[in-house]
């Protein structure tokens, strides 16, 4: 996508900026979990102020908004989502983050049975599934009897915040309205969050970070297009090598991070067959 300024005055929640700024106080970031989760949140502590992990060589970095764990060792990430991805993509990078925040929890050389429960979760501004609903929750349930679950205590949640119909707390339903069109309403979580946004805005520090932030965002994006082409030629040299080596496409694909089917087309679209 091509890069596109906003100005500050026209920031809201749906910001990445505006957001990770408001998630930054505790007790609105506890608001905003109990209000998901309808269940109380007695304290957190922030694990990293947006961590970025690097799983290692040629490896995609993740770069968490909001990362917190509570006072019963659950750890959440909270991410604000204005992209156009489509509920599989959004799904696909959950399952990275996933893989990427339970390698953080045992960096220490601690055993997986001491991985600590997770709920990442996503707020949307549309429908990334396509029913309707506010919340789409996720659990690893057994195929056979839905009730029947995995235990593996990682949990993803999905927000609509354009949802429709019933299945929400009012609280809840109060964020999703704020955070969909600015509504405040009198709801006290809404009015604290509207009220730091404003605070915010005011801040000359906080706006000196955002243009620096948008600057970096710029540089790094012109970069990261320069480097890709370069990158994805000399990809596509090396599974071209590797098909005309005769190399099993589960070998290429296990080499150069491309999927089987990817690798499949590409040999169909060059003309290799073996």
């Amino acid at each position: 996508m091509p890069f596109v300024y906003k100005a500050w005055e026209d920031l809201t929640i749906q910001d990445d900026f505006m957001f990770k700024a408001v998630m930054q106080s505790k007790e609105l970031c506890m608001g905003v979990l109990e209000a998901i989760l309808n269940q109380p949140i007695h304290d957190i502590k922030y694990i990293g102020e947006e961590v970025s992990f690097k799983a290692g060589y040629k490896s995609k970095g993740v770069r968490l908004d909001v990362y917190v764990e509570d006072e019963a060792h659950t750890v959440y990430d909270v991410e604000m989502q204005v992209g156009t991805e489509t509920g599989e993509e959004l799904s696909k990078r959950m399952r990275y983050y996933q893989s990427q925040m339970d390698a953080d929890i045992l960096a220490k050389g601690k055993d997986y049975t001491e991985l600590r429960p997770t709920i990442i979760i996503f707020i949307c501004p549309f429908d990334p599934i396509g029913r309707g609903w506010y919340l789409y929750w996720y659990e690893n349930t057994c195929r056979r009897d839905a009730k029947l679950q995995l235990g593996d205590e990682a949990s993803k949640v999905l927000l609509n915040t354009c949802g429709t119909g019933e299945g929400i707390t009012p609280q809840l339903q109060a964020f999703m309205d704020y955070v969909n069109s600015g509504i405040v309403r009198s709801n006290p979580l809404v009015q604290a969050i509207d009220q730091k946004v404003k605070e915010v805005k005011k801040n000359e520090e906080a706006r000196l970070s955002y243009m620096t932030y948008e600057m970096h965002l710029r540089d790094a994006r012109k970069e990261g297009k320069e480097e890709g082409r370069a990158e994805g030629k000399a990809l596509m040299m090396r599974i071209w090598k590797l098909l005309q080596a005769k190399t099993p496409f589960a070998d290429i694909a296990e080499e150069t991070h491309v999927s089987i089917d990817e690798v499949r087309q590409i040999a169909h679209e060059i003309g290799v067959v073996y």
